[in-house]
């Protein structure tokens, strides 16, 4: 593996974190191996949500995602710059994710992500904001979990990962059109789903108890006091 000098390699200004997929897949076929990690970091949020749209299960997607990650490496050759790298890197990871899920030794249990450590930090100083965040995540994944496979992943592409009708088409290799379709009808579906478990349990919204009754109490006693 050799040491990247961004001075002789990269064009220009750019740097590994702005430069194209293009000049970085060149860097990696040059032997500069570092500059594989650019792409990966680019692109592992959304091959992971990919990966785990077919999986739903979060270990085996990052399992699906890294060897995709291999098997593109390998492949990089046969890869014409023309192309969407994005969507190429993309379908590897479905096929991969696919091929783990047709495993009769896989056990692929239904597992929901946990919220993320950045929301978590966000609302660390307040714990019910916290808890209220993570249950709102949840119910909103188990409702993409309950998606058929037919639909799970366009809605992720589409509506998580928010990518264009187009990129999504590329993705998957399927017609524009039936993006749009199952799209519609995922959406349709998760409306439905949301809607059944709110009047199964109810939904308590703007819930109004324990700090900030307190903070309001505190504040407006003191302003009196004073």
């Amino acid at each position: 593996m050799k040491t990247i000098d961004l001075d002789t390699i990269l064009p220009g200004s750019e740097t590994m974190e702005t430069v194209s997929d293009e000049t970085a897949i060149e860097c990696v076929r040059r032997g500069y191996h570092q500059a594989y990690e650019v792409v990966m970091r680019r692109y592992n949020r959304r091959l992971f949500r990919t990966a785990r749209s077919i999986l739903k299960n979060n270990d085996a997607a990052q399992d699906a995602v890294q060897e995709a990650y291999i098997s593109a490496f390998y492949k990089l050759d046969t890869y014409e710059s023309r192309g969407n790298f994005a969507a190429w890197l993309t379908r590897i990871t479905v096929n991969k994710a696919l091929m783990m899920k047709r495993k009769p030794d896989n056990r692929v249990a239904d597992k929901l992500d946990n919220i993320n450590d950045e929301n978590l930090k966000a609302s660390h100083a307040n714990p019910a904001d916290a808890l209220a965040n993570k249950e709102l995540a949840a119910l909103i994944e188990m409702a993409i979990d309950n998606l058929p496979d037919i639909f799970r992943c366009v809605f992720v592409l589409r509506a998580v990962q928010q990518l264009s009708v187009q990129e999504t088409a590329d993705s998957l290799e399927i017609p524009e059109a039936t993006v749009k379709s199952r799209f519609h009808r995922a959406r349709n579906l998760m409306q439905d789903n949301l809607n059944q478990h709110m009047e199964q349990v109810g939904l308590q919204a703007f819930e109004f108890a324990g700090q900030r009754c307190d903070q309001i109490v505190q504040t407006v006693l003191k302003r009196l006091g004073a």
